[in-house]
């Protein structure tokens, strides 16, 4: 692949010689060739001009549902593959949640395969306990051979503390990273939505950040007597921000996300009975909303997510209880992000996370190969349907201010734009 991009403002705070520089940049057989203030077009090489072109590091999704195998319905690898790289993502994070379930090598073997060769990388995760049943672990060393990039029972707590305690030590032979998802399943009981003010106005019932808070508490305690390295998904209390906070003062391997869509919406959000609106965790109060947009700033959250979760209208047009948890929201990323932001914090967000996963992380300069997302961070639309190249439709996003608009992704000797 190659091509000459014309005019492209560089985001790449690494080099100051570049960043928020208009350079011409030459890419040959997919390696960045050369970066000047002007570039002579070849005469084989086609050149890209877009309006208000700008270029940054690929970007890195930390949580992301497809659907294959077993649910393909809600959406496929190749179809969830070029919707990452069309939303602006070279890497992505698959969660573990299909049928069957990633427990085994041949599982990951099976994920790494069906991505093969596309523009976006597909690192896949692999479940902790067999069948994510919570009760044994699954075969994490053969995994990580494999491929698996970490250890996670998708939105499943761990209700058994020493089954994490072996986990993090057992792990630290071969530098495995844990997910545990946040919340005590006998506080929350039934509630579906959270436990405040709005819950008791609709008569929905409540899960108290409570629950997540004790499971964060019992967890980092865990860690800090075990070791190893610890990963805490799509946290959304203020409480939990702090809890994190404090343990990395101590010296502890922990790490954590936060959804985007728990960064844009409140509880507020739910008087509508939107069914799209019902995730887990659940959409918090103003001020857990104020709490972890702070916490992504001052470091104390490490990383933003999508927490992409294609659902097939069957089990989203239903009764706001009986709705199944989860949006969609790689399409809707970089725009929403960047009306919260200024764009230096937001492609800042977008480019970490990828030493914690075990991942090569990509360089911007002459002679790497090219891991770019072209986007203009200016043009300013509303989220609509028009918009969702997903095969699920299940969007808290539609009819939300955007600002900014991705043109596309170079990655892996490709072009999608």
């Amino acid at each position: 692949m190659n091509i000459l991009l014309k005019s492209a403002k560089i985001v790449y705070p690494k080099n100051k010689a570049i960043h928020l520089k208009k350079r011409d940049i030459l890419i040959k057989n997919g390696v960045i060739e050369k970066i000047a203030a002007t570039i002579e077009q070849p005469s084989n090489i086609k050149s890209l001009e877009h309006t208000n072109l700008h270029v940054s590091l690929g970007w890195l999704d930390s949580s992301v549902s497809f659907g294959e195998p077993g649910f393909e319905e809600r959406e496929t690898i190749d179809n969830g593959i070029h919707v990452a790289g069309q939303s602006g993502f070279t890497d992505i994070i698959l969660n573990p949640n299909t049928n069957p379930l990633p427990d085994s090598s041949s599982d990951i073997v099976f994920l790494r395969e069906r991505a093969k060769g596309k523009s976006t990388n597909l690192h896949p995760l692999g479940c902790l306990t067999t069948k994510s049943d919570g009760r044994d672990l699954a075969e994490l060393f053969d995994m990580k051979n494999a491929g698996a990039v970490a250890f996670y029972d998708f939105k499943r707590e761990i209700s058994n503390p020493n089954l994490l305690k072996i986990a993090l030590l057992y792990a630290q032979n071969f530098e495995g990273l844990i997910y545990s998802f946040a919340q005590d399943g006998q506080i929350i009981g039934k509630g579906i939505v959270h436990e405040g003010e709005v819950s008791t106005k609709l008569g929905l019932k409540g899960i108290p950040a409570l629950a997540e808070e004790l499971r964060i508490s019992r967890d980092l305690f865990i860690l800090e007597y075990t070791g190893g390295k610890l990963h805490i998904p799509t946290i959304s209390s203020a409480n939990s921000v702090k809890l994190i906070a404090n343990a990395k003062k101590k010296g502890l391997d922990v790490s954590c996300s936060v959804s985007i869509h728990n960064l844009m919406f409140t509880d507020e959000t739910l008087t509508t009975f939107n069914s799209n609106y019902k995730v887990s965790p659940p959409l918090r109060s103003k001020s857990d909303n104020k709490a972890l947009i702070k916490g992504l700033k001052d470091g104390s959250i490490d990383y933003v997510t999508s927490d992409h979760m294609p659902i097939d209208i069957e089990e989203k047009r239903v009764e706001f209880d009986n709705a199944v948890d989860g949006t969609i929201g790689l399409e809707s990323a970089f725009g929403s992000l960047n009306q919260l932001f200024h764009l230096e914090e937001t492609i800042s967000f977008l480019t970490k996370g990828h030493e914690r996963f075990g991942l090569q992380a990509p360089v911007l300069e002459e002679g790497q190969q090219a891991c770019l997302t072209l986007f203009d961070p200016n043009q300013e639309t509303t989220f609509s349907l028009e918009n969702i190249l997903s095969t699920s439709k299940n969007s808290m996003f539609l009819g939300t201010p955007q600002k900014g608009k991705v043109y596309g992704i170079i990655n892996n000797n490709q072009i999608l734009i």
